[in-house]
């Protein structure tokens, strides 16, 4: 029961790898994952966050956000809740929305609650969506590389 299993024993044989090997076995590993715009990242119906979320790829909000939300793709579930603004390509709420809303391609759930204004290029609304705010059509409203901010850094004192 408690024997080498398969993992175990290709563990150990890794470590009689030379550095150069590791080195070539490690980019090997990281070449197969996924480019970062394909990844997916999912906040749970138990879990409630404070601050900033910025990042690329698909966003699943399950739980509670309080702060921005800056991913390509969002979807808020039913039950959850985000009070701040967020800024995405697709976004799609099922739960409570709270705040100023920058997104291509919105939808509107017939669960969806939404507290705020809405910029988009295209918008559905399901029936018994609610949506107290202004909605206003724009051609442009993100464009998907500015989705994350580039790092500025500090000012130099000249």
């Amino acid at each position: 029961m408690f024997g080498n299993s398969k993992g175990n024993m290709a563990d150990t044989n890794n470590r009689d790898l030379s550095p150069a090997q590791e080195a070539k076995r490690s980019t090997a590993a990281h070449s197969a994952m996924p480019p970062a715009s394909e990844t997916n990242s999912s906040i749970s119906s138990g879990l409630s966050i404070i601050g900033k979320i910025v990042g690329q790829g698909k966003l699943g909000i399950f739980g509670h956000v309080e702060g921005e939300v800056h991913a390509s793709t969002v979807e808020i579930g039913d039950g959850a809740q985000v009070e701040g603004d967020i800024v995405a390509e697709e976004l799609t709420i099922g739960g409570r929305v709270k705040g100023t809303i920058h997104a291509n391609r919105v939808k509107l759930n017939s669960t969806a609650v939404v507290e705020g204004d809405i910029h988009h290029r295209s918008l559905a609304i399901e029936e018994n969506a609610q949506f107290e705010g202004m909605s206003r059509r724009q051609e442009n409203v993100i464009s998907t590389p500015s989705l994350v901010p580039a790092k500025r850094s500090p000012a130099s004192a000249d």
